[in-house]
């Protein structure tokens, strides 16, 4: 009797260990964590000895740190395009072919394609509660201010709190414009030009050589000024046009207000978690910080030692620790993987209009956002599943931001896509320890459309 009993004691012990291993495995939550323009050498895991990150260094100590993430673009909307689809963005057409390689503007009739599959449109099917806050930067509206054709509501996102384009000095009073030299640049040609013919014609006209009607002119004039009176009326008014948060579809703040902006972010993360606690669920929590402009509330203004950059960072720890700390709350942690990047390298030619350096640190690497120099595209990549995943473990092998379509949609027990080549790979045996070597034996990195380089790394290889 007493040996009956003791198997029967194993087998229930063996029972609850499967069940918990299978909770583990089986449709875990997922944390994405996102900042803007943050730069590997900008976080204490990866070096930085002067700015406090004690909560992403937490992810670090706690889960896996991936030493050589690269980011799919060093721009955010291409960038950004790739994570979501695990597709490399020339693929789904979000690769430009001019020199501005991003959405500016609210009004832009372009987005990531409707074809085109999420991540969170796949999680959604499999019974997920998905939400993005923060920033999206990934089109709004096709043909009419309303079709939210390119919204995230559309794209598996069941909730979205945020921006819909991206944080631009232009929104904040007294930062400048990312716009004004540029526009000054494109209008000084035309404007020359304008003015020569306009005298030479004047010329011509007083000598006799050529009789123009002045009504001609006159109409020419007015063209002109009104078409510079436009410019001029929408770059004045850009804040209230461009820069707004919404819920949903609805705008509910108009021009948007920086003051204790990422702490209404992360209320609004913590809130979402605490709504759904009894069910899987998918957050993105994609910050503003630290894109200019730049901005910090009372309790972490001038606290850091590297000025306004230094406190929007911190700022930004602060609130990946709210979010750890609500997981642990509500028990969670133990069944939510929790992933923390960048979308592109530090912007490193950061200048405010007095002159304090407003980008951060790529560490020894080269160039910055916008450049394919490896300090534009090799990105923080941390990410934690207490008893999944080791624990303060190092992977030096080459992974990109794409690896993360496949590998929690394998989580939540969808299939890939079958229709359409996905770039990215599963993370989850190189994170468990089951292999050695990552998939990728070819990196390829794109400016824009344009492929700039491609990284080898050959399967027979040390």
């Amino acid at each position: 009797r007493k040996k009956m009993r003791l198997l029967l004691f194993l087998m229930i012990c063996m029972c609850a260990i499967n069940s918990v291993n299978t909770h583990h495995v089986s449709k875990p939550n997922v944390v994405l964590l996102m900042a803007d323009d943050l730069g590997i050498g900008d976080l204490g895991c990866y070096g930085n000895r002067t700015l406090r990150t004690p909560n992403i260094d937490r992810l670090a100590e706690e889960g896996v740190t991936l030493t050589q993430h690269i980011a799919a673009s060093p721009l955010c909307t291409p960038s950004r395009a790739a994570f979501l689809t695990g597709r490399y963005p020339i693929r789904s057409g979000m690769a430009a072919f001019s020199r501005v390689g991003v959405f500016l503007f609210s009004a832009s009739s372009g987005g990531l394609p409707s074809e085109e599959i999420t991540f969170s449109k796949l999680l959604k099917q499999r019974g997920y509660t998905t939400a993005l806050i923060g920033k999206w930067h990934l089109g709004m509206n096709c043909e009419s201010s309303n079709d939210f054709c390119h919204h995230p509501l559309s794209h598996g996102f069941d909730y979205f709190y945020g921006l819909t384009v991206t944080n631009f000095r232009d929104c904040k009073p007294g930062q400048g414009s990312v716009f004004l030299k540029g526009v000054q640049k494109s209008l000084v040609i035309p404007i020359q030009i304008a003015g020569i013919a306009l005298v030479s014609l004047a010329i011509v006209q007083y000598i006799g050589l050529v009789k123009a009607p002045f009504q001609a002119l006159g109409y020419f004039l007015l063209i002109t000024a009104i078409s510079l009176a436009v410019l001029i009326f929408f770059f004045y008014h850009f804040r209230h046009l461009n820069c707004f948060l919404m819920r949903d579809h609805q705008i509910i703040q108009q021009p948007l207000s920086y003051e204790n902006l990422t702490q209404r972010l992360t209320k609004e993360a913590m809130q979402f978690i605490g709504r759904n606690t009894d069910a899987p669920f998918l957050l993105v929590l994609s910050y503003l910080h630290v894109h200019t402009a730049l901005y910090a509330s009372k309790n972490f203004s001038g606290k850091s030692k590297h000025g306004l950059y230094g406190d929007a960072v911190e700022e930004m720890d602060w609130s990946v620790g709210q979010v750890l700390d609500v997981l642990e709350k509500y028990n969670l942690s133990d069944n939510t993987l929790v992933y923390f990047t960048s979308d592109q390298g530090a912007h490193v030619e950061e200048i405010s209009s007095s002159g304090e350096v407003h980008g951060g640190y790529n560490g020894i690497y080269k160039g910055g956002k916008s450049m394919n120099w490896e300090g534009g595209i090799r990105v923080p990549g941390l990410l934690r599943w207490p008893g999944v995943i080791q624990a303060g473990a190092y992977m030096d092998e080459p992974t990109s931001n794409m690896d993360i379509f496949p590998t929690i949609v394998k989580l939540a027990e969808a299939q890939l896509p079958s229709d359409r080549i996905i770039d990215g790979h599963d993370l989850m045996p190189l994170l468990q320890g089951k292999v050695t070597r990552s998939e990728h034996e070819f990196l390829f990195h794109y400016c824009n459309a344009y492929l700039n380089a491609v990284r080898w790394h050959p399967r027979n290889s040390k």
